[in-house]
């Protein structure tokens, strides 16, 4: 027979756990008789952007070639600036946030002194990253001179890259680490694969045949010589996702806009559009 015996609680104790208990279930019936809170609806990273009801309202809810089109004619009405002016242009949208007497050099990412632009080999130069042979528009008034494309870059790493097309692989180019290089493209460094992209893409949409200028289109292909195509447009859509729109591109996008050419990158903005033109992956 056991010897244990149960413990008989004393009156006081008897009191404490009620209390205890009845101050937990307080609570729990409160919620559960309170309306669950309402529901905010989700919004994906840049479906809603600032000029959303002005700018793009003529572009908002369409997709594919009717959002190219309505795209084109939005960023079509800019100021037009000439091939001098694209200089001071450069030492204003690229200006180093924390210096600003320097311009931040594309690919190699290299801070440098605005005042050394120039055809030096240590100098910087206007690297068209819609390589100007791609469609021959060479720097006339309009596609060779439109800064959503034109960047401050080393005057050797923008011969390295030259006219080639964009894509994965090569060696890395030395001057400028991170890049790379092979017989027919380029691989820029990872902070800037999104800039290009969407540099790219957007020359595609403003430039379509219209006022004499080229008609502009990303292709899947390299080596595409003086055709007005450019590639891989499957690359360029990775990029596009993988290096989103940091805070220097969207400063530089509304540089453009306030001081210079009065329009915008409208990929910078709203980088989805890319998969709503192009498809997806």
């Amino acid at each position: 027979m056991s010897t244990h015996r149960l413990k008989r609680r004393k009156p006081w104790q008897l009191a404490v756990v009620a209390a205890a208990a009845t101050a937990i279930a307080a609570p729990a019936a409160a919620m559960a008789t309170q309306p669950p809170p309402a529901s905010t609806p989700a919004r994906t990273a840049g479906a809603v952007g600032a000029y959303d009801d002005t700018y793009y309202k003529d572009a908002l809810g369409k997709s594919g070639p009717e959002l190219k089109e309505a795209l084109h004619a939005i960023v079509s009405d800019q100021t037009r600036l000439t091939y001098d002016q694209v200089w001071d242009a450069l030492k204003a949208t690229d200006e180093d946030p924390e210096n600003p007497s320097n311009v931040i050099l594309l690919y190699s990412g290299r801070s440098q002194s605005k005042d050394t632009n120039g055809a030096g080999t240590d100098d910087w130069n206007r690297e068209h990253v819609w390589a100007k042979s791609h469609g021959d528009f060479g720097t006339d008034v309009g596609p060779g001179t439109d800064i959503h494309h034109l960047r401050p870059t080393d005057v050797t790493v923008n011969s390295t890259r030259g006219n080639k097309d964009f894509d994965t692989g090569g060696e890395e180019v030395e001057e400028a680490p991170g890049n790379r290089v092979d017989s027919d493209s380029f691989e820029p460094r990872d902070e800037v694969k999104g800039d290009v992209a969407r540099m790219i893409l957007y020359m595609a949409v403003r430039y379509d045949g219209g006022d004499g200028d080229p008609d502009l289109e990303p292709n899947d292909s390299v080596d595409n010589g003086s055709a007005p195509h450019i590639g891989r447009l499957s690359v360029l859509k990775q990029w596009n996702e993988q290096d989103p729109p940091d805070d220097f591109e969207k400063n530089r996008n509304q540089t453009v806009f306030d001081e210079f050419q009065h329009n915008r990158n409208p990929f910078i903005d709203h980088p989805e559009w890319v998969d709503e033109i192009w498809g997806q992956s």
